[in-house]
């Protein structure tokens, strides 16, 4: 007990002026994370992949990619990652949107990338599902909030559904 009070004063010491000890910024404690995720578009339709149920944010529908290694470019990532999870091959084009999202327990900078079809049919090899859907589907999908800025974007902006 005399131990847990000279540590307490010690403590109590260290801080100025006797007041409660100054709290790191959330952001700056919070797990960041790089994740490059697809828009992979065939005729007319948009390959969305579902999230495994004990995952973080579990069952919701995502666009397909997945977290970047250390030392990997985006594009190579999103290669690695369609094959790992879908087993198909695509060619990586332009960036269609970046963005940062705090979640309570991690910050994930997100980067979109238009990626075309090359071969192989997709298949749930990481993810418990996929779908094609068009514009007016993805209403009916539920996506994270990180999502939500790209997804009124799809809904609204016909020139990125132009073929890859």
């Amino acid at each position: 007990m005399e131990g847990a009070k000279r540590e307490a004063r010690a403590m109590a010491s260290s801080v100025p002026h006797g007041g409660p000890a100054p709290r790191p910024s959330p952001l700056a404690t919070r797990p960041s994370i790089d994740v490059a995720a697809a828009l992979v578009l065939r005729e007319g339709k948009l390959l969305i992949t579902q999230r495994h149920a004990d995952a973080h944010l579990g069952g919701l529908w995502e666009f397909p990619g997945g977290k970047r290694e250390p030392g990997e470019s985006f594009q190579a990532c999103l290669t690695r990652e369609l094959r790992e999870e879908l087993g198909i091959e695509v060619s990586v084009g332009e960036l269609v949107e970046s963005l940062t999202h705090a979640y309570p327990d991690k910050t994930v900078h997100l980067k979109f990338y238009r990626c075309r079809w090359k071969k192989h049919e997709p298949q749930p090899l990481g993810c418990p599902a996929f779908k094609w859907v068009s514009a007016a589907e993805l209403q009916d999908y539920a996506f994270p909030a990180a999502d939500a800025r790209l997804l009124e974007t799809l809904q609204h902006d016909k020139q990125i559904w132009r073929q890859a």
